[in-house]
């Protein structure tokens, strides 16, 4: 890993802490989880209620003024993808609009034209404080916690927007986030599992993973852009991305943190796309590349779970 920490920062020591945003009659409402006594496993509402969190509508507990991606930052992905433990000598990013946000539990939306909608799970990175020209050791200050999240793609919009992934990776509902935000969990000694109906389709060790790690992203980052509380930095995913259809109900669960999850919900294509405005969604060499991954170069296990997965749909 590139800058490995020296001393666990004050975000990764204990205790844990996790807050949600929940909507409740129109109003959202901020609560902490209770961690132990009788009432663990519950919501504590900041005005003192107590909620069942498996019952509660969540909202993402983030309101970012930008949303910057990693493209690779797992060895399993770059030997996916590029066939060597590490995709380019320093980290390259793509930006999400806010309007991609989703809630724990939402409804994953996938256009009738299109059909590449691919998981990816990662973790998230939110800024607590106004972060600008900071070294790696740095960084760790300036970070409020870390969330689970779902960066789905269109990937049939692979070609047009390969240098922006704005309408690949951008679309409204793509990005699933949440259902907190925790701090006081060393995420480097964490595990990342992606679910497709329950089967196991993605999984890694973090810290075993790691190319760079959140503290050297966001010190690249902020020579440059100055980060905003509540900012989102997602942080790349492992191997073996791949497409899912109306129907599949998709989750990233990561050890100390939690679990977010959607279920991909069919729409109708665009009125104006109907009509023949834009780029359409293609079916290329180059979408399927991606859409479809290497499989030779992924564990067999994956592969039969999500062939296990798609009957299920």
């Amino acid at each position: 890993m590139e800058y490995p920490i020296r001393e666990l920062p004050a975000i990764m020591r204990g205790p844990r802490v996790e807050r949600r945003r929940v909507l409740i009659g129109g109003s959202a409402y901020w609560g902490t989880m209770v961690e132990g006594g009788s009432d663990v496993g519950k919501l504590r509402l900041d005005d003192g209620r107590l909620l069942d969190a498996g019952a509660a509508t969540y909202l993402p507990p983030v309101s970012p003024t930008k949303i910057i991606a990693a493209h690779i930052c797992y060895t399993s992905r770059s030997m996916e993808t590029r066939n060597k433990p590490k995709p380019t000598e320093t980290p390259t990013y793509f930006t999400k609009p806010p309007s991609s946000l989703n809630g724990h539990g939402g409804q994953i939306l996938k256009p009738a034209d299109c059909t590449y909608l691919n998981y990816e799970g990662e973790y998230a990175v939110v800024i607590g404080r106004t972060c600008r020209n900071v070294l790696p050791d740095e960084a760790w200050d300036h970070i409020e916690g870390f969330c689970p999240l779902l960066d789905m793609g269109l990937q049939d919009f692979r070609d047009t927007d390969q240098g922006s992934m704005l309408r690949v990776k951008g679309a409204d509902t793509l990005l699933p986030i949440g259902p907190g935000i925790t701090r006081g969990v060393n995420i480097f000694e964490q595990t990342l599992t992606t679910y497709v109906n329950g089967h196991i389709v993605q999984q890694a060790h973090i810290g075993d993973e790691t190319i760079w790690g959140p503290q050297y992203i966001i010190a690249d980052i902020a020579r440059h852009i100055t980060l905003e509380p509540g900012d989102v930095i997602c942080m790349g995913t492992p191997c073996h991305s791949r497409s899912i259809g109306p129907g599949d109900h998709v989750e990233c669960e990561i050890t100390g943190l939690g679990k977010v999850g959607g279920t991909v919900t069919a729409i109708d294509t665009p009125r104006a796309s109907a009509l023949g405005v834009g780029h359409p969604p293609a079916d290329t060499p180059e979408v399927r590349r991606v859409a479809l991954g290497f499989d030779e170069r992924v564990p067999e296990h994956f592969k039969a779970n999500l062939k296990k997965a798609r009957s299920q749909s």
